[in-house]
């Protein structure tokens, strides 16, 4: 446990080093720079890496938080409600992009048994995840699928696909693909770890098909909740 800590510290302190190291060296920058369009370019480099610093931040604050809750609050949660919820929290990177999000909606009465903060971390992650990694223009399809006893909500997106050497480390912390994409799509690494404790902590599963240049489709599996399943309409959202 103490080696994991240990880890786990250095691994933050790498990821937090290099963009704050940016922050101080635009800083530094700026003060001497004399030249008004320079000047508005820096500006706008300082703000984008305090933006990333926040990112980090607030995604380990919130990894750490469903590391604590390994036995969240158990309630029936209606699933049309949390993927509203979680298209909602991402729409903004989506339009920014030019992304779409087209969701098969689910009847009202499916339900998932877990804990509605957590189920829309997850879905929420996923969805970023997909946009960061699409052109711009693309499609990403939510849609649900049940057997009774669980529920499965697939994110599929038409990006860049994950090389199959990747795939079974993509849900380890600060883990990414492609380093070389830091920059320019702002991602912390730590997402897909979040989705995976939060299908744990629910006794459920996180998996991913994926192939190079056509994209990949992440699938959590949740344990369902009582009552009866309902047919599933089409709406779209984005």
């Amino acid at each position: 446990l103490e080696a994991v800590r240990t880890d786990f510290v250095a691994n933050i302190s790498h990821e937090l080093k290099t963009p704050v190291g940016a922050l101080a060296l635009l800083a530094e920058t700026l003060l001497a720079e004399d030249d008004p369009a320079l000047r508005e370019r820096l500006t706008e480099r300082l703000v984008h890496e305090a933006h990333r610093v926040g990112r980090t931040i607030d995604d380990l604050l919130e990894l750490s938080r469903i590391e604590v809750e390994r036995s969240p609050l158990r309630e029936v949660v209606p699933v049309h409600l949390v993927i509203a919820e979680a298209v909602e929290r991402v729409r903004p990177a989506a339009e920014l992009r030019a992304v779409g999000v087209d969701v098969t909606e689910p009847s009202p009465r499916l339900t998932v048994i877990g804990e509605r903060r957590q189920l829309v971390s997850a879905i929420g992650n996923l969805l970023d995840n997909a946009i960061k990694y699409s052109d711009e223009g693309a499609l990403i399809a939510v849609t649900t699928s049940t057997d009774g006893q669980s529920v499965d909500v697939a994110i599929a997106d038409q990006g860049i696909g994950i090389p199959s050497r990747d795939l079974e480390r993509i849900f380890e912390r600060f883990y990414r693909v492609d380093r070389g994409r830091i920059r320019e799509t702002g991602v912390t690494g730590l997402g897909l770890a979040i989705v995976r404790h939060v299908a744990t902590n629910h006794g459920g599963e996180v998996r991913v098909e994926s192939q190079e240049g056509r994209g990949s489709t992440f699938t959590l599996t949740i344990p369902a909740g009582p009552g009866p399943i309902g047919v599933t309409t089409v709406a779209e959202a984005g």
